[in-house]
């Protein structure tokens, strides 16, 4: 118990101690700063992170690799291949991206609300992945062909027999590990523990 409060910490809220924090001046106020507020600061961190690798990496391989051969990059188990995919991973559901692109607004929306409540550095590292991600794959769906909320996502990263995927769908696969693992040892995003 002790180990994950010192991974996550515990909320530093005037509830919590059953008091209000003292300060002295502009340097106790800063001092007293509630962690939850580091914690929002480092999801949009990795939010902003992830979406503008995402961005610039498409940008790119629509700029210098959509219309040309596939690069190898290690040997024949991994290239680097331009596609426009309007389902979902592995191709699947192209007659739905208006579906997804519903999705990819909503979960923004619920991470957004989250963070209000959010006091775990792990949870806000997750939720910034799946946020980035998010964020990366809804302005494909808003912004490219063949129209708004029903664009084709640019995919580059072609691994042999798997599915060609791009930076915004690793940082969503990460995050949604990084949550499951952190729900099975029972942490929470509010920085509390427990144990069912």
């Amino acid at each position: 118990m002790a180990e994950a409060e010192r991974i996550i910490g515990t909320p530093d809220t005037p509830e919590a101690g059953g008091a209000e924090p003292e300060q002295s001046g502009v340097e106790g106020a800063a001092a007293e700063r509630p962690r939850g507020k580091r914690r929002i600061a480092v999801l949009f961190t990795v939010a902003a992170l992830a979406y503008a690798l995402d961005l610039v990496s498409k940008l790119i391989v629509v700029a210098k690799l959509e219309h040309h051969a596939p690069i190898q990059i290690v040997g024949d188990w991994l290239r680097f291949e331009a596609i426009r995919n309007a389902g979902a991973a592995f191709g699947f559901g192209e007659a739905f991206t208006i579906i997804f692109t519903v999705i990819a607004a909503a979960v923004i929306v619920v991470i957004a609300r989250l963070a209000r409540k959010l006091y775990s550095l792990p949870w806000a590292i997750a939720l910034g992945l799946l946020l980035g991600g998010a964020l990366g794959n809804l302005t494909d769906r808003i912004f490219r062909s063949p129209g708004i909320f029903e664009g084709a996502v640019v995919d580059f990263i072609a691994p042999k027999h798997f599915a060609v995927f791009n930076l915004a769908d690793s940082a969503i696969v990460c995050g949604g590990i990084l949550i499951v693992l952190l729900s099975f040892r029972g942490l929470d995003p509010d920085g509390t523990v427990h144990k069912d």
